[in-house]
C-alpha cells in the first residue's frame, strides 16, 4: 500500500530526485537519457514515452566520462529550471538529477579508467563516424546509460534518431546484456526539427543569428541525398552531392556517408545503388560550432526556402 501511495504521488505532482533509492516506486518506468539543455526534441520524447501509459523518469546528468579530449565539460549548458518546467509540461513524472558522487564513487578518474576497458558493441567502434572523430565518447555513454538502467530499472527508454549512431550503440548494448535489463525496448523516436529545417540540438544556442542559413546545410545535404535516392543514383554520387551542398554553406565536414542502417557500415555490393534504408549522416563544424544529423534515404526532409 505505502508503495502504491508514493507512486501516485508521483504521478499527481512531478518529483525531483537525487538519490536512485527514491525511484523504487517507479520502477518499470519509461526513462528519457539526457544531460539537460532540453529543447523540443526532448519533450517529443517525454510526451511520446508518455503515450504509452508508463510514468516517465528524466534523467538530467551531464556525463564527465563521454566528453572526448578537447571537449569542454564545463561549458556544456546547466538550465535546470527551464528544464524542470519542460518536463512538467510534458508530462514527466520524476526528474532525476544524481550527483557525480553518486554515480561515480571512486571519482572521475576512475570511471574513464573502468570504462576505456569496456567491451563496446560493434557499431561503436567500426564505422568510422563519431567514434572516429570522438575516440572515447561511446565508452562514456554505455557506461552511463547502462548505470542509469541499473538504476532506474525501466521497462522503456526512449531515444531520439538525431544521434544515430547512439541509439543503435544502446539498442545494441541492451540486445547483448538481455539478461541484465529483462524486457527492457529501447524505442527509436524520430528527428524534431525546426521550421527551417535544422535539427533540434542543445548546440544551436551557440549559432549567431546570420550562421543559420550555412547551418541549414546539413538538413539541405540530407535531402540532396534523398533526392539522389529517388533517381536510382549510386551511392558514390549521392555522397558527392552531399559534400558539394555543404561545401556551398560553408560547412567544414567531417563525414558526409551513405551507410547501412543496421552496423553503420560502407554498403558494399557489385552495384552500390542506393537502398531502401539505407542512413545518410553528417558530421560538420560550423565556426567551431560541431553539429550533427542524419535521415533515412527513403524519407524526406522538410526544408523551407529550398
Amino acid at each position: 500500500m505505502r508503495k502504491r501511495a508514493i507512486k501516485g504521488e508521483y504521478l499527481r505532482h512531478m518529483q525531483i530526485v537525487e538519490h536512485a533509492e527514491s525511484l523504487t516506486p517507479l520502477h518499470g518506468c519509461a526513462l528519457v537519457a539526457t544531460m539537460g539543455a532540453l529543447h523540443a526534441g526532448h519533450a517529443s520524447l517525454i510526451k511520446q514515452a508518455a503515450s504509452d501509459g508508463r510514468p516517465v523518469v528524466v534523467s538530467l546528468f551531464v556525463n564527465p566520462t563521454q566528453f572526448s579530449k578537447g571537449e569542454d565539460f564545463s561549458k556544456y549548458p546547466r538550465t535546470l529550471e527551464a528544464d524542470r518546467e519542460l518536463c512538467q509540461s510534458a508530462g514527466a513524472a520524476a526528474i532525476f538529477i544524481p550527483s557525480v558522487q553518486d554515480m561515480y564513487p571512486y571519482g572521475v578518474d576512475a570511471a574513464n579508467a573502468e570504462a576505456i576497458q569496456l567491451q563496446l558493441p560493434l557499431v561503436a567502434t567500426q564505422p568510422k563516424l563519431e567514434d572516429a572523430q570522438r575516440p572515447t565518447h561511446f565508452a562514456g555513454v554505455c557506461q552511463v546509460v547502462a548505470k542509469l538502467f541499473d538504476m532506474c530499472q525501466p521497462a522503456a527508454a526512449n531515444f531520439g534518431e538525431k544521434d544515430f549512431q547512439q541509439l543503435r550503440v544502446i539498442q545494441e548494448m541492451v540486445r547483448r546484456e538481455g539478461a541484465r535489463w529483462k524486457k527492457l525496448v529501447v524505442h527509436a523516436c524520430p528527428t524534431i526539427r525546426e521550421s527551417d529545417g535544422l535539427a533540434m540540438s542543445s548546440r544551436n544556442r551557440y549559432l549567431q543569428a546570420n550562421q543559420r542559413e550555412n547551418a541549414r546545410g546539413l538538413s539541405r545535404a540530407l535531402a540532396a541525398a534523398q533526392e539522389c535516392a529517388r533517381a536510382d543514383m549510386d551511392i558514390a554520387a549521392a555522397e558527392s552531392e552531399m559534400l558539394r551542398v555543404l561545401a556551398r554553406h560553408q560547412l567544414l565536414v567531417e563525414y558526409a556517408v551513405i551507410r547501412a542502417p543496421d552496423t553503420l557500415l560502407p554498403i558494399e555490393n557489385f552495384e552500390p545503388k542506393l537502398k531502401s534504408g539505407a542512413r545518410a549522416l553528417i558530421a560538420a563544424r560550423l565556426d567551431g560550432v560541431r553539429l550533427i544529423d542524419n535521415a533515412s534515404c527513403d524519407g524526406a526532409i522538410s526544408d523551407r526556402g529550398g
